[in-house]
């Protein structure tokens, strides 16, 4: 069993820790704190808007996770408006400039919950709200979030697996998504698959499943999909996880991304639909592009050979 974080003794950063929570009558999903939210709007509601309204291209690295937010918010919106279906979210919880490992993993995902919860209190109106569903990994985080995070909202919460006798040995017991989708969902998010290498395979069932030939959307949200596409799993071990780069990912749009390089020559990989893929690095507490291009680059390639020649 994974372990959830109850209490989450460290904030997120850039809010204060009155986000800490353990009791779901104190949660205030609109504003961190003393830090007031910039809402976006429930843009999921307007997405039928003018075509030909002006597309701002070059979207800033956020200061703040309240900005980030908003950004991701009208990315998705936009690659809604674009007709895509499946769609990848992605950025560090522990610190806009962190990087991978810097908070622990319980946290970490505790944190995203939070995050997931604004994402969609901004994003998606009370009449769809009913008609999306969310995902978490395990059926015991569903508990978790009613009881957190997601008290009292109106999105059904669901799990890609559930334990099985051999948990203790990393094996859980895939569900069937076909008899977890109802027929009015149009929306899923998927919150955090890659605790379990099984959780992304339940993902592209879902995808296959109840998602094409539909107009339902597929939202993958902070789901590590780098391990996959870096080849950390390795294709003689686990060929079914490893073929997704060649099956599922391909159809995937990224709509928004963050991920930091640490180091004398780090820098941050950002990209926010439908805009171009950046390499920045931070001078004097502001960012500036070394490099952009269309396509998503590798982080190898990001690493050794883009920012050591800036």
């Amino acid at each position: 069993m994974r372990l959830i974080a109850s209490k989450v003794t460290s904030a997120i950063p850039s809010l204060p820790s009155s986000h800490a929570f353990n009791d779901s009558r104190n949660w205030a999903p609109k504003n961190y704190g003393n830090l007031e939210m910039r809402k976006a709007g429930k843009l999921w509601s307007s997405v039928k808007g003018n075509g030909n309204a002006s597309v701002e291209l070059d979207v800033p690295f956020p200061r703040d996770y309240s900005e980030l937010l908003e950004q991701a918010r009208k990315a998705t919106s936009l690659a809604l408006k674009d007709s895509r279906q499946l769609m990848e979210i992605e950025f560090p919880t522990a610190g806009l400039q962190s990087v991978p490992g810097d908070g622990e993993g319980g946290i970490e995902m505790t944190e995203s919950m939070v995050l997931i919860r604004d994402f969609c209190d901004g994003f998606i109106d009370s009449e769809k709200a009913r008609r999306t569903r969310i995902f978490f990994p395990e059926a015991n985080e569903v508990t978790f979030a009613r009881n957190s995070a997601f008290g009292g909202a109106s999105f059904k919460l669901d799990y890609l697996t559930k334990p099985s006798f051999f948990e203790d040995f990393g094996f859980v017991e895939k569900v069937k998504m076909k008899d977890r989708v109802k027929p009015e969902d149009e929306l899923f998010l998927v919150a955090y698959p890659y605790f379990n290498v099984n959780e992304m395979l339940v993902v592209e069932e879902l995808y296959k499943e109840a998602v094409t030939n539909t107009t339902r959307k597929l939202i993958i949200f902070n789901g590590e999909l780098d391990r996959i596409r870096s080849g950390y799993y390795p294709p003689f071990f686990y060929p079914k996880l490893a073929a997704l780069s060649k099956t599922l990912f391909p159809l995937m749009e990224t709509v928004y991304y963050i991920h930091n390089f640490k180091g004398a020559k780090g820098g941050t990989l950002f990209r926010s639909y439908p805009g171009p893929w950046k390499v920045l690095r931070k001078v004097r507490n502001k960012y500036i592009c070394l490099h952009q291009q269309e396509t998503m680059p590798s982080l190898k390639e990001v690493a050794l050979n883009i920012l050591p020649s800036a």
